[in-house]
């Protein structure tokens, strides 16, 4: 039943809840985490931890797009960011960190990165960062944007893109642009012989659309971080996070009854800065979580102590800021495994991912997303 309360005369919302609202109950048992798994696998391409990379140059390079590939986990380039538009990306990135500096000027840095994603995407540059993932070994995945999905995709299946990432702030079944055709999820994704990964979303509606379109994944969040993205105060649009993912996974759930065994994964984007809110995440039912800040804290990640998501480009309506990162450095590996000295859930994410999962007695993900779930309020 859903929980409603009356905010006005004739007026009733539904009350959400944020992962800092629940808690994970411990079960019965529990288990070494040496005998946990933390695996998953979307359509073809399996990966040791749910890890997916929020797409923003701040953290993934073609490098370090590599280096989580080889950590088990999956970095997504963004096609439509400054590898694809600079050739001399460290020279671009060094222009933010001095806007960053300017204490007089707050929105300086915002305008410098509007300037640097005014250049024109050149394909050629783009290729190159493809090539260098793709030469790895790795899996290679890009994000788009609903807008530039068609006009870009082709080049990025020729340039060996595995798995595509078709996001925005906010994504429907259908994008209606002024003097372009609509982008119709459903025949786009139909053409297309890679999987194909779309959101956000914040409810069990549109994440059933998404779904019905043949993705093979949805995204789950607008990549909220507190300090950085602003979309709650730029359009007022947000939905907690604990009961977006729920809701998404009830529609996974519906999905999967009405199509007779089609699985569609939900990954968590945003809401999510430790170690804890991981765990919580999968617990509500994500099938992997997508970070952003929480790996701006690693000494290799692009950012140079800076952190932004996509949003913060747009040339009008930019919402997030280029905020500074984490005020600690580690390296990647650490990062995500530790050991740590740090008692904030801020180093080693996926190791204490492995330890709540024991500790509340379950072997895998798909086990774990049925754990018992307590709300504070």
């Amino acid at each position: 039943m859903r929980d409603l309360v009356e905010i006005g005369m004739g007026r009733t919302a539904r009350r959400a809840y944020d992962l800092d609202d629940v808690e994970i109950v411990p079960s019965r048992r529990t288990r070494s985490s040496s005998v946990v798994s933390t695996t998953w696998q979307i359509d073809a391409y399996r990966f040791d931890l749910p890890l997916v990379t929020h797409p923003t140059d701040a953290i993934v390079s073609p490098g370090t797009a590599v280096a989580v590939g080889e950590l088990g986990g999956l970095g997504v380039l963004n096609a439509e960011g400054l590898w694809a538009r600079h050739a001399n990306v460290e020279d671009a990135i060094f222009q933010l960190v001095r806007a960053a500096e300017d204490l007089e000027d707050p929105t300086a840095v915002g305008r410098v990165l509007q300037e640097l994603h005014a250049a024109p995407i050149r394909l050629d540059l783009l290729t190159e960062a493809i090539k260098t993932v793709r030469e790895s070994g790795v899996t290679v995945a890009a994000r788009v944007s609903p807008q530039h999905a068609a006009e870009l995709t082709p080049d990025l299946i020729a340039a060996g893109v595995e798995i595509l990432v078709v996001q925005g702030t906010i994504i429907s079944a259908e994008h209606v642009q002024r003097d372009a055709e609509p982008l119709n999820l459903k025949e786009f994704i139909g053409r297309l012989d890679v999987p194909v990964i779309a959101g956000g979303v914040s409810d069990y509606r549109t994440a059933m659309h998404l779904m019905r379109t043949g993705a093979a994944g949805v995204i789950v969040g607008h990549g909220y971080t507190p300090g950085v993205t602003s979309t709650d105060r730029v359009l007022g649009i947000g939905v907690p996070m604990a009961t977006a993912i729920i809701d998404a996974a009830a529609a996974r759930r519906d999905y999967l009854d009405e199509t007779g065994g089609r699985y569609v994964h939900v990954l968590a984007d945003g809401g999510m800065t430790t170690s804890g809110d991981i765990a919580k995440a999968i617990a509500c039912g994500a099938d992997a979580v997508m970070l952003g800040a929480p790996l701006a804290a690693a000494s290799d990640a692009p950012g140079q102590g800076l952190y932004w998501t996509a949003a913060a480009a747009h040339p009008s309506l930019p919402r997030s800021r280029v905020a500074a990162g984490p005020d600690y450095a580690v390296d990647l590996k650490t990062l995500l495994f530790g050991p740590s000295s740090d008692a904030e859930g801020v180093v080693n994410l996926f190791g204490a991912l492995r330890r709540a999962m024991a500790k509340t007695g379950y072997s895998d993900l798909k086990e774990f997303q049925r754990v018992g779930l307590t709300v504070r309020r």
